[in-house]
């Protein structure tokens, strides 16, 4: 093996040393990039560096991420994720399993409204975990639909999981969101059907709101809730997202609506102040910060591994994968699993995802296809213990009787419900490309 290639190895291993140890991922990404680039083919490299990283501080499409993100605290903050849950829960409170049932609805909602995760869960967490709990549902489903509702902005349009893997792999934004639409709303029926399975055979574990507290509330307010709650965060929605996947506008000129219509939703609901939106542009400006670091320090890295070879170790080994293409596809879809149990999306999309890729472009597969298939997959490594990160959100604001255990068996269901997800878009691609070709992207 060349000496070249062994350097390659060296470096995939010192980063998870790096990460194993305690370093930030970006610090992780740069250290090994830059010192076994060097070790590799010397000073070139610090040429080739400024163009990559001015790429990426130029690229116009990734000025939509700091906006989405700043729309979806801005929603958080404004506390219009709680009215959602109040409204909706009153009105499917009747069904076995209802409040379980607007909690993924407000989920749908909220993913297709932000696309930020964390927010969704520690929001619905702190919002409605106890109301469940007091109302005799068993705490493992409390706990699993909370977390995977959550994780429903990962895949529903506008997300940024789909936003970076455009500028992975080179689509445009707009056609991944009309690929991920209907996967997005499968995924979500699914949840739905499981909660409405456990309403109709284990109907203790997600008992009904009791008739006399839906009684407080008239049919004629519970409409008029409806409409004032529910009905300004879709029109957000279809504005935001009708926009881009029409071609009326670009991501970026879609987010800024976006954001601009999260503050008029605040201020209509009476929850606009200055210490709102300075939390809310502060949150922005802070997590933008760390995605954007992430990426500039990802560029020594990716160049380094290419320069050293690791792209055609890469090639060797899937070439001994049994199964031609389908294999190929299957083995990477194993491999973004199981890395989901140690790693974040964002290291895996910046670090793994660009290793497998050129096999599949010289294939002539679908990028779009692959994506959402990544896209839905990376979902999981939100639910996966021991490093879910909705796991570590709800344990933050979860009641005290919550334990972690329960919170781990609450997301197998819907971690195995994903992976069904997955099996079905790689099992019919037309899920994904159908929407995509129908509209002309």
């Amino acid at each position: 093996m060349p000496f070249t290639e062994i350097l390659s190895l060296c470096m995939i291993g010192s980063f998870f040393v790096m990460l194993l140890v305690g370093f930030p991922v970006a610090i992780c990404l740069g250290a090994t990039g830059l010192v076994f680039g060097y070790m590799g083919f010397g000073s070139t490299l610090f040429s080739l560096l400024p163009a990559r990283i001015f790429g990426v501080v130029t690229n116009y499409t990734l000025l939509a991420l700091p906006l989405f993100i700043f729309m979806g605290i801005m929603l958080e903050k404004s506390k219009i994720a709680e009215s959602l849950i109040e409204v909706i829960g009153l009105a499917m409170g009747g069904l076995r399993g209802g409040m379980a049932l607007a909690i993924i609805i407000v989920g749908v909602l909220m993913g297709a409204a932000s696309g930020v995760v964390g927010a969704t869960v520690v929001t619905m967490g702190l919002i409605a975990l106890g109301p469940l709990i007091n109302r005799g549902y068993d705490t493992a489903v409390a706990s699993g639909v909370i977390c995977a509702s959550g994780t429903l902005g990962q895949i529903i349009p506008p997300s940024l999981v789909l936003i970076l893997l455009a500028d992975i792999m080179g689509e445009s934004v707009g056609t991944l969101f009309a690929a991920a639409l209907f996967p997005g709303l499968i995924l979500s029926g699914l949840f739905v059907a499981y909660i409405l399975l456990l309403g109709l055979f284990r109907p203790e574990l997600v008992p009904a709101i009791p008739r006399e507290e839906r009684a407080l509330t008239s049919r004629r307010e519970l409409v008029m809730k409806l409409l004032g709650v529910v009905l300004p965060p879709i029109a957000l929605i279809v504005v935001v997202l009708g926009s881009i996947i029409g071609g009326i506008a670009a991501p970026t000129e879609a987010a800024s609506m976006g954001a601009l219509g999260s503050i008029v939703l605040a201020f209509f609901a009476g929850r606009l102040d200055f210490q709102i939106l300075k939390s809310a542009v502060r949150g922005a400006f802070v997590t933008s910060a760390m995605v954007f670091l992430i990426l500039i320090f990802a560029q020594p890295f990716g160049l380094a591994f290419r320069g050293l070879g690791g792209e055609r170790l890469v090639q060797d080994a899937f070439s001994l994968v049994p199964g031609g293409l389908n294999g190929q596809i299957l083995f990477l879809m194993i491999v973004l699993f199981v890395l989901g149990f140690f790693l974040e999306w964002i290291e895996i999309s910046y670090i793994a995802l660009p290793l497998f890729l050129p096999i599949f472009q010289q294939a002539g597969v679908d990028m779009a296809w692959i994506a959402i298939l990544v896209a839905v997959n990376l979902q999981t490594s939100f639910l996966t213990p021991p490093f879910g990160w909705a796991l570590f959100f709800l344990k933050g604001v979860a009641p005290p009787e919550v334990t972690t255990g329960a919170i781990y068996r609450g997301v197998l269901p819907f971690i195995a419900i994903q992976l069904l997800g997955v099996a079905l878009v790689f099992s019919y691609p037309s899920l994904a490309l159908w929407l995509p070709q129908a509209i002309g992207w």
